[in-house]
């Protein structure tokens, strides 16, 4: 703020010395004038004298060196309106510059907000509230439930339920035992606990991390701008052109003119402009830059490093796979668990009662219910009992079951948790919870990929094994998995340092990462502060693909700069050979660079309108799009039943498999079949020309009609059993139940990245 307001008053006092000298002028009174002017220019001349001063103990020469030049050859040689304009034109410039990154900065809030002020501190009998600076190792704290654990400690109670994900990364809760250590920075995401405080709060891991953003930040060398890369040449070639034009003519004014039409103005004013209309644009699309370099950089960039969780993640568990015991069916276990889970709090329980509530699971209210923290809830359902919880919690009462050690093995080796169902005398399943892949990573990677990304990273705090699973499925060049912050800004490091890297992440454990890379940019809809701060770019709506969105509208402005550099400069070119001819008074070739002024800003300003390469002129609503993508989790009970009769099928007998047959048929044809119908009358028209081409849509048609040609086989298949009880009959059903169910799954998911696509 303080910059820009500087240079607001500097270009104030440029205009009004103009102003003031053009009436001196007016009224003859031309000392008056000339001396006016030459005040004017004169603390334009001291700020630029100031920049280029910086620029060369850089070991550069920029842009403004050769505006330096010009001025004071103009005050010299007493053409003192020529040395106003110049300086005119260079504090305009400045107070663009200096307004684009003050603009973005104060969207933000500030550095590291979510540190706690204070603590609560066990106090004999009673509970005070402290300062966080008068916390010291052996103190006993209390930390409620929401709240931050202020300094790094030892868990004095039985157990604490932990939100890490600011720290590791990792959105899935730990419990916590007695005596475990806790780092500062995690939100508790249970009951209130006790902790022993270990260290002060200036020594703790939430400081650590803010010490990691400040020294990345310092490390990190400041971006070359647009403007001062184009100077490298032109300073050398408009010196060279000055002096032979005065060699050959012996007149220094000649020498002026040439280098008051060489002063890079296009360069001075169409740069920024370009830059500031390409962040606003950026800004109308939920894409906050926080200053030009960011911007440019943003434009040239090759290596992605990202965050997993979060970033590529939704960074919030959710079911990915519920496991039916045989005979039992997958909604009956998840309608089950989630009657149960409505009486806890625990974040897991509210997880798979929300799912059981968009899939319109009808739930009966349980009766003594008992919660034990930590581990699960035990109660009765229509006067059975039923426990829901960790496998040991839930197998205390029941024997384990046959596929609980794979079923174990599958979710350590994916990551995630496994909650356990067990109804009367035995485990009736189990629901694995897990953070999946966004629905729109996969898409956004792919044009991150033709935007110009030549190399993909991940890097996360998990562990290998689960890491490389979902870097295979993406498709990234690498995975650098079990990482610390410290280990995320060290494998950025490496990068070639030609390079321009971009970071992405979401947490306080990414921001010093993102202040190391060339380009940080923070998922901000949901980050932290943290991270919000660190980082160059925030993407305001939290979707991954809009970085493409910021790729290719970063490449349109810095190419609409490069056009409007181009356009000023090569005017400026053919002024400077007419002036060194002695055709151009300085005068009048200060008034001609107004003009070509002009041209490169209107120029410049075709930045406001740039769009990416695809389409966003029209738009689905956000809100159309949820709908379609509800009536596939409607449908998700129809999949889970398709799956978990066709394991157990085969061991039905005739007179129990006919009517649950028949009744599944029946489901398909007034359920799935009405929906493709829907989907194929009623959507895809719309998407298709939301699309555009002649078929965009043919594969997912072409979807349709296989799903309806299984569906009239297994209903011939159904009719032919429930008439014959033939058993190869029973294992063609099979084959079609499983058939149905993997290529609806596939379908739907389809149908959901393409809506996300066009909404």
């Amino acid at each position: 703020m303080r910059n820009l307001r500087l240079n607001i008053l500097l270009l104030a006092t440029t205009v009004l010395a103009l102003g003031i000298g053009g009436f001196l002028y007016w009224i003859d009174a031309l000392a008056s004038a000339h001396a006016t002017w030459t005040a004017g220019s004169l603390p334009a001349l001291a700020c630029t004298a100031c920049n280029v001063y910086r620029a060369l103990a850089r070991r550069e020469m920029g842009a403004d060196a050769l505006a330096l030049i010009a001025i004071v050859g103009a005050i010299v040689l007493g053409e003192a309106l020529s040395a106003c304009i110049i300086a005119a034109m260079f504090t305009s410039g400045q107070v663009l510059e200096s307004w684009a990154e003050d603009r973005a900065g104060r969207e933000m809030s500030a550095l590291l907000a979510r540190v706690p002020r204070t603590a609560w501190k066990v106090d004999g009998t009673s509970i005070v509230s402290i300062d966080l600076a008068a916390i010291k190792a052996g103190d006993i704290l209390l930390v409620k439930p929401g709240d931050i654990v202020p300094v790094d400690g030892l868990v004095l109670s039985a157990t604490a339920t932990l939100d890490e994900s600011v720290l590791t990364g990792e959105s899935t809760a730990v419990e916590r035992r007695q005596g475990s250590n806790v780092r500062s920075g995690a939100v508790n995401a249970g009951g209130p606990f006790n902790l022993v405080a270990s260290e002060t709060a200036e020594r703790s891991t939430f400081a650590g991390i803010s010490k990691l953003i400040e020294a990345a930040r310092s490390a990190r060398a400041p971006a070359a701008r647009l403007a001062d890369k184009a100077a490298a040449w032109l300073i050398p070639l408009a010196l060279g052109l000055a002096a032979i034009a005065w060699a050959v003519s012996g007149d220094p004014r000649r020498a002026l003119a040439v280098l008051v039409v060489a002063t890079p103005c296009p360069l001075i004013l169409a740069v920024p402009v370009a830059l500031v209309c390409g962040m606003s644009n950026c800004a109308r699309r939920g894409i906050l830059v926080k200053g030009g370099g960011a911007l440019e950089n943003l434009a040239r960039a090759t290596i992605l490093f990202f965050d997993k969780t979060g970033t590529v993640t939704g960074g919030r568990a959710r079911i990915a796979y519920i496991k039916a015991a045989k005979g039992e069916d997958k909604t009956d276990v998840l309608r089950t668990a989630a009657a149960v889970d409505q009486m806890s709090a625990h974040i897991t329980a509210t997880v798979i009662v929300a799912t059981a509530r968009e899939r319109q699971l009808q739930l009966e209210m349980p009766q003594d219910v008992v919660e034990t923290h930590g581990a699960g809830v035990s109660a009765t359902l229509g006067g059975i009992p039923v426990r829901v919880g960790t496998p040991d919690f839930v197998c205390k009462t029941v024997p384990w079951p046959e596929w609980a050690r794979e079923f174990l093995k599958t979710v350590g080796e994916q990551g995630g948790s496994g909650v356990f169902v067990a109804k009367g005398d035995r485990v009736m399943g189990a629901l694995h919870l897990a953070d999946q892949v966004r629905l729109e990573t996969p898409r956004a990677l792919r044009l991150l990929r033709r935007a110009g990304i030549r190399r993909m990273v991940m890097l996360t705090g998990d562990r290998r094994d689960v890491g490389e699973a979902i870097g295979s499925i993406l498709g990234v060049d690498e995975v650098c998995a079990e990482l610390d912050p410290a280990g995320k800004v060290a494998a950025i490091a490496q990068a070639p340092s030609a390079s321009i890297s971009i970071m992405v992440g979401d947490g306080v454990n990414d921001a010093p990462a993102l202040a190391s890379a060339s380009v940080g940019i923070a998922m901000g809809a949901r980050g932290a502060a943290a991270a919000s701060e660190a980082a160059d770019v925030v993407l305001l709506v939290d979707r991954f693909d809009r970085l493409a969105d910021a790729m290719e509208l970063a490449k349109a402005t810095r190419r609409i700069a490069v056009q409007s550099v181009s356009i000023g400069m090569g005017l400026s070119l053919v002024a400077m050979m007419v002036a060194a001819l002695g055709y151009l008074p300085p005068v009048y070739g200060a008034a001609l660079q107004e003009l070509i002024d002009v041209v490169a800003i209107m120029n410049a300003l075709r930045a406001l309108r740039a769009e990416p390469s695809r389409p966003t002129g029209r738009r689905l609503a956000a809100e159309e799009a949820r709908r379609w993508r509800d009536q596939h989790e409607k449908l998700m009970p129809v999949l889970d039943r398709l799956s978990s009769l066709g394991g157990r099928v085969l061991d039905m007998s005739a007179a129990q498999a006919g009517p649950v047959l028949q009744e599944i048929d029946q489901l398909i044809s007034e359920k799935i079949l009405s929906h493709e119908r829907e989907d194929e009358a009623v959507i895809y028209p719309v998407v298709a020309e939301l699309l555009g081409g002649e078929d965009p849509l043919a594969p997912l048609s072409r979807t349709h009609r296989e799903i309806a040609a299984l569906s009239r086989e297994l209903h011939r298949d159904v009719v032919a059993f429930t008439e014959t009880g033939s058993e190869r009959a029973l294992r063609d059903i099979q084959r079609l139940l499983y058939s149905l169910a993997a290529i609806l799954e596939l379908h739907f998911a389809q149908e959901e990245e393409m809506y996300l696509a066009v909404s």
